[in-house]
């Protein structure tokens, strides 16, 4: 896993919550969901390149 996977699964995660943080208090669904969408997506990524690390050693 590279620094720059790395740096942009969890850039991702953060926008994630962010957006979902900004769809809460503006009580919008739709930016709800994509911030969960992304949040999720960028932790199950960081979570895959964790598992590969594991198995390389």
């Amino acid at each position: 896993m590279s620094t720059g996977q790395t740096f942009r699964n969890k850039a991702q995660a953060l926008k994630g919550r962010i957006t979902e943080r900004l769809g809460r208090t503006t009580r919008n669904r739709r930016l709800q969901r994509e911030g969960r969408t992304d949040r999720v997506s960028g932790n199950l990524k960081q979570s895959g390149d964790k598992i590969k690390n594991a198995f390389r050693r």
